[in-house]
C-alpha cells in the first residue's frame, strides 16, 4: 500500500484536487500552479509532486472536479423536475443555470467570464480534450433531459444549435462589456424557443 493510497493520503489528494479547482474558476489555467495549489490546500510543497505526476494531471484532476460537481449539482436539480410541461422561460433559466453556472443569476459577470476564459484555452491543452468530450456529453445529456421532462424535446442537433446560440450571445455581450452577459443569452433563447 503506498501513502497515496492511505485514507491520510486520498485527503491529501482531494484537498489538493479540491485547491486546484478553487483557483482554476477564480483565476484560470494560469492560477493553477504547484505552489498556489499546495498553499490553498495548507500542504507542502512537494505534495503537489507526490500525488500528482505532472502539473497537467493535477489541471485533469481539477477540471473534472469542478465539472463533476456541477453536473452533481445539475442533475439534483433534474432529480426535483417533475414531468410537466413548463414555462418557455422557466426552460430557459434552467438552460442557462447548467451552461453559465447558478453565480450568473445575480449578475456575475466575473464568473462569466471566467468560464469562458477557461473554454476558449481548453484547445490549448489537448490532454484535456477526451476528458471535456466525456463532460461535453453527459451536460448535453442533462440539458436533454431536462427540455424533456419539461415538455420540449428537442433532437441533439437542435440541442447543440442552442448551445452554440449561448455561447454566442455571452461571447458577444462580453466583448461589448455588456454587464449582463446571461440577459443576453436569454433573450437570444427566447428569440428561438419562444
Amino acid at each position: 500500500m503506498t501513502a497515496a493510497s492511505t485514507p491520510k493520503g486520498e485527503r491529501r489528494r482531494q484537498a489538493l484536487v479540491a485547491a486546484a479547482a478553487e483557483l482554476l474558476a477564480e483565476g484560470g489555467f494560469d492560477a493553477v500552479r504547484h505552489r498556489a495549489v499546495a498553499e490553498r490546500a495548507g500542504l507542502p510543497l512537494a505534495s503537489t509532486t507526490y500525488y500528482f505526476s505532472s502539473l497537467d494531471d493535477l489541471v485533469s484532476a481539477a477540471v473534472e472536479h469542478e465539472s463533476r460537481q456541477e453536473l452533481a449539482a445539475g442533475r439534483a436539480r433534474l432529480d426535483e423536475l417533475t414531468d410537466q410541461p413548463r414555462s418557455t422561460d422557466a426552460v430557459i433559466e434552467l438552460m442557462l443555470d447548467m451552461l453559465l453556472g447558478l453565480d450568473s443569476r445575480e449578475g456575475g459577470v466575473e464568473a462569466v467570464l471566467l468560464r469562458y476564459e477557461r473554454l476558449v484555452g481548453l484547445p490549448r491543452r489537448p490532454y484535456l480534450a477526451p476528458l471535456v468530450r466525456e463532460l461535453s456529453a453527459e451536460l448535453h445529456d442533462l440539458l436533454a433531459e431536462i427540455f424533456a421532462r419539461s415538455g420540449m424535446a428537442l433532437g441533439r442537433e437542435r440541442l447543440l444549435e442552442l448551445i452554440a446560440l449561448v455561447d454566442g450571445a455571452v461571447v458577444n455581450a462580453l466583448i461589448e462589456s455588456d454587464p449582463d452577459p446571461r440577459g443576453a443569452a436569454r433573450r437570444m433563447l427566447r428569440s428561438q424557443l419562444g
